[in-house]
């Protein structure tokens, strides 16, 4: 058996939520506070990814003055283009821009902008699949993605569509090499917060050790259990995690195995029925809570 990269990788991990909003966009909290809120929390580092529009004057938020022992940021924005084959504004969040990235262009398309993100050395995900109803088709124009919002906190609380694992799925179906994270995009006009992250592993709680073990897909998504290990070998997939009630692996179509029970901490799952494809790994706690590692290709 051998971990697989996430859990093989060098260092610890981080806990860290990717998006989220203040007073620069749309969101009820200054900066400030955000990462005051985030801090106390708990978490080792923030990402706050105000809307990058010109209703707000195109804002990419400094938050170097709040770091502090434990906690550091990186910088971001959710990015915007028209239009989604719905006729929505597009949204794409891109960790890791510089503080001078250009404003959009009215005419700049969504694959060009998630582009020029990733160029600028972003680490590019697309945002709330299910919340907008962002097609498969739509999604794979997209095609610097490095990760899909498998869930999304302020998607679900609010509209009963954070679960981005139908997308996911599809778009992993096409053959597509996407990492899965989960996210709040907390605006703290409601209960928000605290609800999906990421746990990174990286050498140390820095913005480039984060940016670069991200795009590595060294990491892992979750809204509580934790996944402890993940190794694999020619037959099977073992996991080992905090107290589940089960433990599945998924891949194309139908193909799935599970262990389910009381307690589970650990599961050894046969790999055959996902031969020439993917295999996934999620975790329900009695909670109803999950985690979801990366997927990996046989």
């Amino acid at each position: 058996m051998s971990s697989l990269p996430a859990f093989a990788a060098r260092g610890r991990f981080y806990k860290g939520n990717l998006h989220s909003h203040s007073t620069r966009s749309d969101g009820a909290r200054s900066p400030e506070a955000v990462c005051q809120a985030y801090r106390d929390a708990g978490y080792d580092f923030l990402v706050l990814t105000d809307h990058f529009m010109a209703r707000y004057e195109f804002p990419i938020v400094d938050t170097r003055p709040f770091w502090s022992p434990g906690f550091t940021t990186l910088i971001g924005a959710e990015v915007h283009a028209p239009a989604t084959s719905l006729g929505e504004i597009w949204h794409v969040l891109a960790v890791g821009l510089p503080l001078d990235f250009a404003p959009t262009p009215p005419d700049e398309r969504a694959p060009a902008l998630a582009a020029r993100c990733a160029a600028a050395g972003a680490f590019v995900a697309i945002a709330h699949p299910a919340w907008y109803q962002l097609s498969v088709e739509d999604a794979d124009t997209i095609d610097v993605a490095h990760a899909v919002e498998v869930y999304n906190h302020t998607s679900q609380v609010r509209t009963d569509r954070g679960d981005g694992w139908g997308l996911m799925d599809q778009l992993l179906a096409r053959g597509r090499r996407l990492a899965a994270i989960a996210t709040d995009d907390a605006h703290f006009h409601c209960h928000d917060a605290f609800g999906g992250w990421v746990m990174v592993k990286a050498e140390a709680n820095e913005p480039a050790a984060l940016l670069a073990a991200l795009k590595a897909g060294h990491c892992y998504a979750s809204q509580g259990p934790e996944i402890n290990d993940m190794s694999i070998s020619d037959a099977w997939i073992d996991v080992h995690c905090s107290p589940a009630t089960s433990i599945m692996a998924l891949g194309r179509g139908s193909a799935a195995e599970q262990v389910v029970g009381q307690g589970l901490t650990r599961a050894r799952l046969p790999l055959d029925k996902f031969r020439g494809g993917y295999v996934r790994v999620a975790v329900a706690d009695a909670a109803g809570r999950r985690a979801w590692g990366q997927p990996h290709w046989l």
